[in-house]
């Protein structure tokens, strides 16, 4: 059995269970550093660390905003 690697229809392969919903700060900042442990990942290499951070920035703004 896989780890949900390189199936393009999976989700939330990590040890965080995929938990799925809004990006926020604490989970863009692990996602940073993993791509930074880690540049070879497909995280560092695709970008989604960058993407992340700014969902996570997002969110945080629609909040502030209600």
């Amino acid at each position: 059995m896989g780890k949900g690697r390189g199936s393009k229809g999976s989700s939330g392969g990590g040890k965080s269970g995929g938990k799925g919903g809004p990006m926020n700060a604490e989970a863009a900042a692990r996602v940073q550093s993993a791509a930074a442990r880690n540049p070879d990942s497909r995280s560092a290499q695709t970008g989604f660390a960058s993407r992340a951070q700014s969902a996570a920035a997002k969110q945080d703004s629609a909040q502030r905003d209600q």
